[in-house]
């Protein structure tokens, strides 16, 4: 398992672009919306990793409720693993409560899948692998 990115809910995604052009010293590689989650992503390279800022593109969506309760900040923090169905069994059988029962098709060409915060000690959890 490896800290594959960590993920930013924005309100303004072009002013949060800017500013992490401007704090990362370099520009986003991709930017990509996922409608199935109602949400616009961009993505930065950080030595090997990624940050990763998410805009929602309806009221209803998970990046908008979670600013209107929590405001802008660290949303989750993603592993990328190798065999995604293999290691959400293995956190299952270790008790971790996940928010889907298959990955889903996520941004940047990944399979995810959710851990809930009430069994991740208050962090939202995201297993990512590559698809292929």
């Amino acid at each position: 398992m490896t800290l594959e990115h960590l993920g930013i809910a924005v309100r303004d995604l072009s002013a949060a672009t800017d500013l992490y052009r401007r704090l990362l010293g370099a520009d986003p590689y991709k930017t990509e919306t996922v409608a199935t989650e109602k949400v616009t992503t961009v993505f930065f390279r950080t030595g090997e990793s990624k940050v990763e800022l998410l805009v929602g593109t309806a009221p209803d969506s998970p990046i908008s409720k979670f600013i209107e309760k929590k405001g802008e900040g660290i949303h989750h923090v993603a592993f990328g693993v190798a065999d995604i169905r293999a290691e959400m069994a293995r956190l299952r059988a270790e008790g971790f409560e996940l928010l889907s029962e298959e990955p889903k098709p996520g941004a940047d060409n990944k399979l995810v899948c959710f851990v809930h915060p009430r069994s991740a000690g208050g962090v939202l959890v995201e297993l990512c692998q590559e698809r292929g």
